[in-house]
This record gives C-alpha cells, sequence and structure tokens, in this order.
C-alpha cells in the first residue's frame, strides 16, 4: 500500500524568499518539494533535525548552499524558510 503525499503549508517568509531564489534554484526546490512529499526522509534531502535556538525545527539540501526551514505538522509539513545556510540565524 503506498502512502499518500505530505500536505506542505508555506509561509508568507517562505514565500517571499522563494521569489527571491535564482530561478534555476526555484526549479530545484519545486523538484525537492516533490520528493519530499513522498518521502520526508530520502537519502537525497539530508533532512535532519536542528538544535539550539532552532530545536523543534527541521532542515532539508536543496543543494550545497541552499536549504528548507521546515516543522513537521498534524498531517504535513509548514516550511518556514529557504536560503543559504544564512535562514539559521
Amino acid at each position: 500500500m503506498q502512502k499518500r503525499p505530505l500536505t506542505i503549508h508555506y509561509s508568507s517568509e517562505f514565500q517571499r524568499a522563494y521569489k527571491k531564489l535564482p530561478e534555476a534554484v526555484q526549479n530545484m526546490v519545486d523538484r525537492k518539494d516533490r520528493l519530499f512529499r513522498v518521502d520526508p526522509m530520502h537519502p537525497g534531502l539530508h533532512t535532519h533535525k536542528l538544535h539550539g535556538p532552532l530545536a523543534g525545527l527541521w532542515s532539508f539540501y536543496i543543494n550545497r548552499d541552499y536549504r528548507v526551514l521546515f516543522e513537521f505538522i498534524k498531517n504535513g509539513a509548514l516550511f518556514h524558510d529557504v536560503g543559504t545556510h544564512d535562514i539559521y540565524k
């Protein structure tokens, strides 16, 4: 039996940050988003729990430079931000 894809919610901060990304990076985010919906722990995403001031949040890899900051919520995930490691500050 195949699992249902996760429902993703996008914060206004995520939406603003996404619009500012280069088009090529937006395309990568879209591909990783589709992968995340099917398997949020897919090895290609490098999904990991954050610690310290960001405890309770998670991150996954877009490419060498870009990450998505999110949290798991009931029946899905809330994407908080997208960008370089600066989003962790």
